[in-house]
């Protein structure tokens, strides 16, 4: 995977940043989401970086990042892993690479740091593409039984430490291959070498602690972070694409949310489950294109 990509780690301040970059062109930045890592793009990244300069990056916490603060835990604010640290380590990654001004594509936590990234360095985002979800906070404030059913996991790994960490890091490999199957519609997405690429990284104590406190922080800090920031409409232009066998379109009016928090807002629903880049490959390659063209 990402043959033709070079690796870099970059330290950023307080964490260093796995990604892979290739291509020429104007600039992009996928951001995965959990529980998998930057390789999550690696059917759709060769194909962009026939037109784009592609960077493919693990969050913190996530693959071959860094954990900061992954022991002891993370403060009483979680903010080491606020969306806002999080967005920030990807804007100085990008100042190490000399560039300046990028389009973001991001997948499920991805997609939420990346709305934070928009909203908090709106000069250097060209245009912003999340894949299935809807704003954290418009998602809190509608819980309701099907909703705290389908994502147990966000009432789950916000649990104070170390209950979920240890009830994951007594079989992460079980887990995360639940959680993929729990979310995805087609087993056989999910190549042998990225889902081994995935259970090596989260097979990590330090990520999985790291991943709790993702959950933790969007259950805390970002909610005040997002409140603060709710009447602030993004001025880049959106593209939200969603799984038509998901949660999130069967729930929500995924356009008219995102026309809240946005003035130029296009989308539609893909032909998949939760995981669009693995599930239609196809499908979201040609949608993200067009839109970044």
């Amino acid at each position: 995977m990402f043959e033709d990509f070079r690796r870099e780690r970059i330290d950023v301040g307080d964490a260093a940043i796995n990604l892979v970059i290739g291509g020429s062109g104007p600039a992009v930045l996928l951001l995965h989401g959990y529980p998998q890592t930057h390789v999550m793009w690696h059917k759709l990244a060769p194909r962009l970086a026939e037109s784009f300069t592609v960077v493919a990056a693990d969050l913190r916490g996530y693959g071959d990042s860094s954990k900061p603060l992954a022991n002891p835990p993370g403060g009483p604010d979680h903010a080491g892993y606020a969306k806002r640290a999080m967005a920030l380590d990807q804007v100085r990654v990008m100042d190490h690479l000399g560039i300046d001004r990028f389009a973001v594509v991001g997948h499920d936590r991805g997609g939420r740091v990346a709305h934070r990234l928009a909203l908090d360095h709106a000069a250097r985002v060209t245009r912003l593409a999340v894949l299935d979800i809807c704003p954290t906070l418009d998602m809190y404030e509608a819980t309701n039984k099907t909703f705290a059913t389908a994502y147990y996991h966000w009432f789950f790994l916000i649990q104070p430490y170390d209950l979920p960490e240890r009830l994951i890091g007594a079989n992460p490999a079980y887990y995360l291959r639940k959680k993929l199957g729990h979310w995805g519609r087609d087993a056989q997405a999910f190549t042998a070498e990225a889902l081994n690429e995935y259970i090596r990284c989260f097979s990590n104590p330090e990520t999985i602690h790291a991943t709790c406190e993702d959950y933790r922080a969007a259950a805390s800090i970002d909610l005040v972070h997002d409140r603060a920031d709710r009447d602030r409409k993004l001025s880049c232009p959106v593209l939200a694409l969603w799984g038509a066998k998901g949660f999130v379109g069967r729930h929500y009016d995924v356009l008219a949310v995102w026309r809240t928090r946005a003035a130029q807002v296009s989308g539609r629903a893909v032909a998949s489950g939760h995981f669009l880049p693995e599930e239609a490959p196809k499908e979201t390659l040609r949608e993200i294109a067009a839109f970044l063209s």
